[in-house]
């Protein structure tokens, strides 16, 4: 059992808390960093987008070494029924510069050369080590931790909370509510394996040039998610997910939506004749700015997912929790710098700074956004894609029909009452979400 003192404890070693410990131990802090995984990245078997500007913040030299697929070149968006897509691309040279703004990544692969990097810097990182509580004092302070090796308390003067968005050491202490399930999404992921020359040949690809495709319609069959595929050098990560509270109402299976998800004639003919070797599951915070937990307090403070930092709308969660924990480090570091103590009143420093950066500037934006998904998703999922699929259809078809009769079957679809007062309601609600 460790005697010593540390001047931060950072349980989880995922983005938040290895950029967190990473910060730290840049300035000459003496951090313990506790993972309960064999390495960082263990049980993470996901594909993932990183995107570069963050993490250059942390390290600025990383794509030296770092264990990158492939930088994005272009996006896909995809409006899905049952046997096919309408889709949005954008595609442009100008990603192929000398240093391109995001890159594929594999998280078993990546989270581990990031652990390095913290022990690099100097931290004391723990592996295959579950915190099994967080050790307060008589006035409720946080003081350090304990673990499930026994042997009393690791004392600390603060501890950095990066354990995840279902984490239970902060609500078993009493800091924070465990996230409801109409917060959180619950997303499932394969990684199909493929030739490097198949996987460009599908997915039009030059040398490292990757794509990513996010789609969203009936493959969630109503309920608030979305599907994802992700072109890395040798496999692509496919996955969908969907509200917790909607697995819950329905009696859909993740792996069951899934296993459509891969059948859909638009996403089976990139997968075909691939291997599966990794199948991983991933609870994610969707509730959007107004989910947000207390953030700090006598002791400590939360950072990413557990923080339920995560911009559903834009499909962002690894640059917000890399930043928000470089910025609480950054301001743990100041507190200490003031020799003053690590408390609630102090440590008010790192809501104010995150306050100020993008990551709470961009949630409170759509604060409005979550609710209005999940509440209308049987239209944005289900009534809208196939609305939009039918008018293609008799857009595209030619069969003898007289295109005014094609018209007014169109018309037909989308003046139904509920169909046409509804798509108006969402968009006018839609419009005012996104200002």
């Amino acid at each position: 059992m460790i005697e010593e003192r540390f001047d931060a404890i950072v349980i989880g070693a995922g983005m938040a808390g290895n950029a967190a410990a990473l910060t730290m131990a840049k300035r000459g802090m003496k951090v313990l960093q506790l993972e309960r995984g064999e390495y960082s990245g263990s049980k993470n078997v996901q594909g993932a987008i990183l995107y570069a500007d963050m993490l250059e913040k942390l390290i600025p030299d990383f794509r030296e070494d770092a264990p990158l697929e492939r930088h994005l070149v272009e996006q896909r968006f995809w409006m899905m029924d049952d046997r096919s897509h309408v889709g949005l691309h954008y595609c442009s040279d100008e990603f192929n510069e000398q240093r391109p703004n995001r890159y594929t990544i594999i998280r078993a692969q990546f989270d581990k050369w990031f652990s390095s990097k913290v022990r690099e810097a100097g931290a004391t990182v723990l592996c295959e080590t579950t915190v099994t509580e967080l050790a307060q004092d008589a006035k409720g302070k946080v003081v350090g931790v304990r673990t499930d090796r026994g042997g009393g308390e690791i004392h600390a003067d603060v501890v950095v909370l990066a354990e995840g968005v279902n984490g239970l050491l902060g609500t078993r202490a009493g800091l924070r509510e465990r996230p409801k399930p109409d917060k959180v999404a619950l997303a499932v992921k394969e990684m199909h394996f493929l030739q490097r020359e198949t996987i460009e040949e599908r997915f039009n690809l030059e040398g490292d040039e990757g794509v990513v495709i996010e789609a969203a319609g009936t493959i969630s069959r109503g309920m608030t998610g979305m599907g994802f595929i992700y072109a890395n050098k040798e496999c692509i990560s496919l996955g969908i997910g969907c509200l917790v509270a909607d697995f819950q109402r329905t009696g859909e299976t993740p792996y069951g939506l899934l296993d459509r998800f891969k059948r859909h004639p638009s996403v089976a003919r990139l997968i075909k004749g691939s291997e599966v070797k990794e199948y991983s599951a991933h609870l994610i915070p969707e509730g959007g700015y107004k989910a947000i937990p207390q953030l700090y307090g006598e002791g400590w403070v939360v950072v990413g997912d557990a923080a339920q930092l995560n911009n559903a709308i834009h499909r962002e969660g690894s640059n917000l929790a890399m930043t928000s924990g470089r910025i609480a480090a950054e301001a743990i570091s100041q507190v200490r710098s003031r020799r003053a103590p690590m408390s609630a009143e102090n440590l008010a420093l790192y809501k104010k700074m995150l306050d100020d950066s993008f990551v709470i500037k961009d949630l409170k934006k759509y604060k409005d956004m979550p609710k209005l998904m999940h509440t209308n998703s049987q239209n944005f999922f289900l009534t809208y894609p196939q609305l939009v699929s039918r008018a293609m259809q008799n857009f595209v078809r030619v069969d003898g029909t007289p295109k005014t009769e094609k018209e007014k079957v169109t018309l037909k679809s989308f003046v139904n009452a509920r169909s046409w007062i509804g798509l108006f309601g969402d968009a006018f609600r839609l419009a005012r979400a996104w200002r």
